[in-house]
């Protein structure tokens, strides 16, 4: 090769007025074993980033970096950092050595996107991300997520090891988001913890999969776990006629998951008014095997005339469990069931040890606890306690049965109203259908029913009609006083269901024994405690005075 004149091997000639170049700097620092990376507002983007001392100084640096699996990325706590964080299929991590993005120092750090996504994650996984705020604006309010993960790939690979804690995710479309193109091609071992999201315009926790084949049932994901997750002030779309939006935690395309120990409270209040779908606080479809329990959710809301409840079993969801849940406030149902896909996917599912307080108060022709379904077969309903008071001249009744039920049991609850039906069902059910035995019908005022086009006035007349209340030829079930004391008084998320404890559930007459039916109810009542082995109604299964949550 031949040298240009006057350049000397190994140097190089700038002219005049040209900028010094900088030295090449490889995005990620040679290294065989996996590195930790930092990032604060005092660093600078052409230092290596592996110490507090020569941290980089922005996201765009630190995006640029390829991750290998064990590779952790700090920001520094307390600060602000624009921009957003993206990884790869190329950004490898795995479940034994996850890459990890936290926080250092004190408090959280913020990611502040700008029109874009805050971390996305996009198929790949083995990834943590941990205590950080995660905000929007304007422009990612309408159709960004704050936290997204994403799997189109074939095969049916399920990406095993997504954790997400501490995170506090606001102004997005979504706040967290995990979702699969394909079936059986999402993400498996899910664990999202002891986070907060607001302020999202859609929803808060979501996930999603592809449309639901019941003919070949298959999901996106498998093994989550959301506890200790408040969802609130997602506010729903004005605009959005096509779809339901403004709820706190939706679970969809799902095998085996938990909700536990979460909280939902005044989402969809903005909801579009001409919406067909509306929000709900903590609700799942297309899954199975779902448990949500020990949560609560309240002050719900809906803009149009549908939904705006507590939580719901919805189309497609089956062997799955609602249980030591209160719901209290919501404009809509406390405790919905419902299917409308005429696909005998809606199946094996219970709803137990439930408290329902006041709920229904914007929407009367829900209830306290609502079982509406195309083919929906197999629900057992069992230990609940509803009390439902008139917030006008439509009064929604503690328990309503809509068309299409088969094979439903109820069983063992309390409803208490103050003159609204205590049970309405649009259809006059025979017992090979729906059965209801033990259960206690109280009103403070006029006692009603509603079975089909007759009304009654008194438990008896209705068992005699109906043939209902009763286990071969012993009556079962009672309409007294079940002693809810403070059950006027209002039930805030300080007092819990303490006030709706039926402190004489332990002597109302026809109570069943389920173990003898063949029905486990499990170990213990809302309150964790045993259950006795004398049959009690209500969500608390033993007889007690005063409980504390």
């Amino acid at each position: 090769m031949r040298l240009a004149v006057g350049v000397a091997v190994g140097t190089i000639a700038l002219l005049p007025g040209c900028d010094v170049l900088e030295p090449y700097r490889p995005a990620r620092p040679p290294s065989n074993g996996a590195l930790t990376f930092h990032v604060s507002p005092d660093g600078d983007d052409s230092e290596d980033g592996l110490t507090e001392e020569t941290a980089w100084r922005t996201l765009g640096r630190a995006d640029r970096v390829p991750f290998k699996p064990g590779d952790r990325l700090r920001l520094k706590g307390g600060e602000r950092f624009t921009g957003r964080l993206a990884i790869g299929a190329p950004d490898a991590g795995d479940a034994r050595r996850p890459v990890v993005i936290d926080s250092y120092g004190t408090g959280r750090a913020t990611i502040a996107a700008r029109g874009t996504t805050g971390i996305s994650v996009y198929n790949t996984a083995g990834v943590e991300i941990r205590n950080l705020k995660v905000v929007g604006d304007a422009k990612t309010h309408d159709n960004k997520d704050g936290i997204r993960f994403f799997s189109d790939l074939k095969g049916g690979r399920r990406l095993a090891h997504v954790r997400i804690s501490g995170v506090d995710v606001s102004r997005f479309q979504h706040g967290i988001r995990i979702g699969a193109a394909r079936a059986a091609s999402g993400f498996r071992h899910i664990r999202i913890t002891d986070s907060a999201v607001h302020g999202n315009k859609d929803a808060g926790l979501t996930t999603y999969g592809p449309r639901f084949d019941a003919d070949e049932p298959s999901y996106a994901h498998e093994d989550l776990l959301i506890n200790r997750v408040r969802a609130y002030r997602n506010p729903g779309d004005p605009s959005a006629d096509d779809r339901n939006t403004g709820s706190g935690i939706i679970l969809g395309s799902l095998r085996r998951a938990t909700v536990q120990r979460s909280l939902s409270y005044d989402n969809g209040s903005r909801s579009s008014s001409r919406a067909l779908e509306g929000p709900e606080g903590i609700w799942t479809y297309d899954s199975t095997r779902v448990t949500i329990q020990h949560n609560k959710s309240f002050r719900n809301r809906t803009g149009s005339e549908v939904d705006g409840g507590g939580f719901g079993l919805d189309n497609n969801v089956s062997s799955s469990v609602l249980q030591y849940n209160l719901s209290y406030g919501n404009d809509g149902a406390g405790f919905l069931v419902y299917s409308g896909d005429p696909t005998n996917a809606h199946k094996d599912n219970v709803v137990r040890f439930n408290y329902s307080w006041d709920d229904a108060r914007r929407l009367p022709w829900y209830g306290g606890i609502v079982a509406y379904g195309t083919r929906m077969r197999n629900v057992d309903i069992y230990h609940n306690t509803v009390m439902l008071r008139s917030s006008g001249p439509e009064r929604p009744p503690a328990l309503r049965l809509r068309d299409g039920l088969r094979g439903v049991s109820i069983r063992n609850n309390i409803f208490v109203t103050d003159g609204a039906p205590v049970v309405d069902s649009d259809t006059a059910y025979t017992r090979d259908r729906v059965r209801l035995q033990g259960n206690d019908y109280f009103s403070t005022n006029e006692w009603a029913l509603h079975w089909g086009d007759l009304r009654y006035d008194n438990l008896a007349s209705w068992r005699d009609g109906a043939d209902q209340e009763r286990l071969g030829p012993v009556d079962t079930g009672t309409s007294e006083d079940p002693c809810l004391v403070n059950g006027a008084a209002p039930v805030t998320d300080r007092a819990g269901a303490a006030n709706l404890v039926a402190e004489c559930a332990g002597m109302l007459r026809g109570t069943l024994e389920l173990r003898a039916l063949g029905v486990d109810p499990g170990p213990v009542d809302y309150f964790g405690e045993r259950l006795s082995t004398v049959p009690s109604a209500g969500a608390a299964g033993t007889a007690a005075h005063s409980r504390a949550e």
